[in-house]
C-alpha cells in the first residue's frame, strides 16, 4: 500500500483528499503545523475512515525537523502539498510572512525526498491566471502578474516545480490550479473550518445563517456579468479531492513523465447571488444580505476550461452547487451542536 505524505492534511481540502485517498486504496501520512487547523480533525477522519491516520505535528519551515520526518517515513510514494499560507488580503499586508512559509516549507520537503522517485502534486490556483482574457480560461492562458503575494507564491511555486523537473529530478509533478472549493463531507464530520473571519463567501454564508454572523455583504452588483455580482467557478470540495488522487494515478502511468498543470473546476461560472439564491433554495433559510460597493482586487469573473483534465486527467466534477450549499449547511449545523 503506497504511502502519501500529506502536508496541510489536517486543512479543509487536505482532510477530504486524505479520505478520498483511503478510499482509493492509498495510506496517507499527515503532516500539520495545527497553525490554521485543529487537531481534532484527526479523530472526526477517524471515524469516516476507521482508524487514525499517521500523525506529525510540524512546522515545515523547520529544515532539521524535515529531515528527521523524512528519516521516519523513507518509504513515501508520493506527496501531495497543501501546506501554505492562504489569505489573500493577508498577504498583502504581510508579504514576507508568506514568502518566507510558502517557499520554505514547499523547498523543505523537495529537498528531503530528491534523491527518489516521487509523484508530487502541487496545490496551486486559478489565481495565477488574473482576469483571464477570454473565458473560459484555459491551462494555456497567459500568466499574469499576481494580484497578491499569495498568488505569487503560487506562481513562482509552479515555476521552481517546472525547473526542478526540467533538471533531471526524480520527481514527477502535477500541479492542481484550482478554482473555488465549497462544501462539505456527506458525513457532516469535516468541513471548511476558517479562523476568525471567513474569508470566503460560503463559511459567510451558512454562519450568517446559523446566527453566528449579522448580514453579508455583496460586494457589488454593477459588474459585466448577468446580475451585476462577480462570478466563480464553484466546485465541490470532495470532487476536488477525487482530482488529488486521479494526479497520483495518471503520474503512476508509464507515459507520464515531467511535469503539466491541470485546470481544477466545474467548467461552469456561478454568481455571488446565484449562490446565495442556491443556498436559500435547497436549505430553506433566508439569508439577510445587502448590496455593498466593489471590493478592491477583486477578479469580475473566471472559470476553467476543464477540458484537459476531463481527457488526461480522467477526472471531472459530479456534484452540483446545490449539493455543495446543502452539504455546507449540513456541517455548518453540526459543528454549531459540536464545537471542535
Amino acid at each position: 500500500m503506497a504511502r502519501i505524505l500529506v502536508t496541510g492534511g489536517l486543512g479543509f481540502i487536505g482532510s477530504h483528499t486524505v479520505v478520498e485517498l483511503v478510499n482509493a486504496g492509498y495510506e496517507p501520512v499527515i503532516v500539520d503545523d495545527l497553525s490554521n487547523s485543529n487537531i481534532k480533525i484527526l479523530d472526526q477522519l477517524a471515524r469516516i475512515i476507521g482508524y487514525k491516520p499517521d500523525f506529525y505535528q510540524l512546522d515545515l519551515c523547520d529544515e532539521p525537523g524535515v529531515k528527521k520526518l523524512a528519516e521516519s517515513e523513507p518509504d513515501i510514494a508520493g506527496i501531495i502539498h497543501f501546506a501554505a499560507f492562504k489569505a489573500v488580503g493577508e498577504s498583502v499586508h504581510f508579504p514576507l510572512k508568506y514568502y518566507r512559509n510558502n517557499f520554505y516549507s514547499l523547498l523543505n520537503v523537495l529537498n528531503v525526498y530528491h534523491e527518489q522517485p516521487v509523484n508530487f502534486v502541487f496545490s496551486s490556483s486559478c489565481t495565477v491566471y488574473g482576469q483571464p482574457d477570454h473565458l473560459p480560461v484555459t491551462e494555456e492562458a497567459p500568466v499574469k502578474t499576481a494580484e497578491s503575494p499569495y498568488g505569487n507564491t503560487k506562481q513562482v511555486a509552479e515555476e521552481i516545480l517546472k525547473d526542478m523537473v526540467a533538471a533531471g529530478s526524480n520527481y514527477k509533478v502535477i500541479s492542481l490550479r484550482y478554482f473555488n472549493p465549497v462544501g462539505a463531507h456527506s458525513s457532516a464530520l469535516i468541513g471548511e473550518l476558517p479562523i476568525g473571519v471567513p474569508q470566503n463567501l460560503v463559511p459567510f454564508i451558512t454562519q450568517t445563517a446559523i446566527g453566528k454572523r449579522e448580514k453579508i455583504t455583496v460586494f457589488g452588483n454593477d459588474y459585466n456579468t448577468p446580475d451585476g455580482s462577480c462570478i466563480r467557478d464553484y466546485i465541490h470540495v470532495v470532487d476536488l479531492a477525487k482530482a488529488h488522487v486521479a494526479a497520483l494515478k495518471l503520474m503512476e502511468t508509464a507515459n507520464f513523465t515531467g511535469y503539466d498543470v491541470f485546470n481544477i473546476g466545474t467548467g461552469k461560472g456561478s454568481s455571488v447571488l446565484e449562490v446565495i439564491y442556491a443556498f436559500e433554495q435547497t436549505t430553506g433559510v433566508k439569508l439577510n444580505y445587502k448590496i455593498g460597493p466593489r471590493r478592491g482586487g477583486d477578479i469580475e469573473q473566471i472559470w476553467g476550461d476543464v477540458n484537459k483534465s476531463k481527457n488526461i486527467l480522467k477526472w471531472q466534477t459530479e456534484l452540483d452547487l446545490d449539493t455543495m450549499m446543502l452539504s455546507a449547511w449540513e456541517w455548518e449545523n453540526y459543528i454549531s451542536q459540536n464545537p471542535l
